[in-house]
């Protein structure tokens, strides 16, 4: 039997150890084998050579998540105790990481929280075009209006707009109460919520007077050409082929795209294909469009919300299209 003793910097042992020592229990749920205990800022752990060497190596990736992020949830630890040597090394050699995008409301410091949230950040650095695909509560929409804000505020672009197409997901949008900016508003809610965390009020209330940021309808887009801009077409599974084509060619001189989309959310009828299948597909070679793929592991929501996905993963699998099956799977 071996020993590991651990220290850590004086301030973080209440927030890595968790409530309770909640996340403490999960790490020693991981490593049976080991004894594991605390005291103040020393982790000491004994047991097999080998398995404490793997103990010692996620700790370091754990407190070097921290140090970036500043904060860390159950879903993150479980990602960080289930990572790969690749995973860990590539983190360890990033510092972009460490960068806020955008001080919001009330000092709130605004940062990409995984991995593949910082490839989106990294990707839109270098691409023109960004494709971000994944589950629900990953943050995709989160980390790119982030970006849009960050783009305003340092000037690069002179306004945001931001869309998603009025798709119906199992409910009827004729009976909505009210005229057609009421029916809608329900569909663009949460990007106003999005940017409620990063821009005030009043300052939010007159950047959408004057046009500065924009949020509409994708149906709105058509004809447009969007200049000196960062776009942002949010649900972009429930496009239609039509509809992906006709908003990519919208692209004008010194714009900014970023398209976010769960394929696993097709609220298309069953005769329509989605336009992001087809796109994803037709586009993954051009240079400079850039595609980040995110997974159930990236979840900053609710731990249930990871579990649920999990679950559901293989009955949606079964209801896509055939087409979508096959085209998703050269994607």
């Amino acid at each position: 039997m071996t020993e590991k003793l651990l220290e850590l910097q004086k301030s973080l042992p209440s927030r890595v150890y968790g409530n309770n020592n909640r996340y403490l229990q999960i790490i020693q749920s991981y490593y049976p084998t080991l004894k594991i205990t605390a005291r103040g800022n020393e982790l000491k752990a004994t047991g097999p050579e080998d398995v404490l060497m793997d103990f010692e190596a996620k700790i370091e990736y754990l407190l070097m998540h921290f140090e970036k992020y500043q904060s860390l949830s159950e879903n993150q630890l479980e990602r960080i105790l289930t990572s790969s040597a690749e995973e860990r090394n590539r983190m360890m050699s990033d510092s972009a990481g460490e960068k806020v995008l955008v001080y919001g409301v009330n000092g709130h410091l605004i940062k990409a929280q995984t991995p593949n949230q910082q490839r989106i950040v990294e990707a839109v650095e270098k691409s023109d075009m960004v494709f971000a695909v994944g589950p629900a509560g990953t943050g995709k929409t989160y980390t790119a209006v982030a970006l849009a804000v960050r783009a305003l505020k340092n000037k690069q672009v002179k306004r945001i707009i931001l869309t998603r197409p009025a798709v119906e997901a199992g409910e009827n949008l004729g009976f909505l109460p009210g005229d057609l900016k009421e029916k809608l508003d329900p569909y663009l809610q949460p990007l106003y919520d999005a940017l409620l965390d990063m821009i005030p009020h009043e300052k939010l209330a007159m950047y959408i007077e004057s046009g500065v940021i924009q949020i509409a309808p994708l149906a709105f887009m058509r004809g447009r050409t969007l200049d000196n801009a960062f776009v942002i077409l949010d649900e972009a599974q429930n496009t239609t082929e039509a509809q992906m084509k006709m908003f990519l060619t919208r692209m004008g001189r010194s714009a900014k795209f970023v398209i976010t989309g769960d394929f696993t959310q097709i609220d298309l009828p069953k005769n329509q294909r989605s336009g992001l299948v087809q796109a994803l597909k037709i586009l993954k070679n051009i240079e400079d469009i850039a595609i980040v793929k995110l997974d159930d592991k990236d979840v900053i929501r609710h731990k249930l919300v990871k579990r649920i996905i999990q679950e559901y993963r293989q009955i949606e699998s079964e209801k896509l299209h055939p087409d979508h099956r096959e085209d998703l799977s050269q994607i």
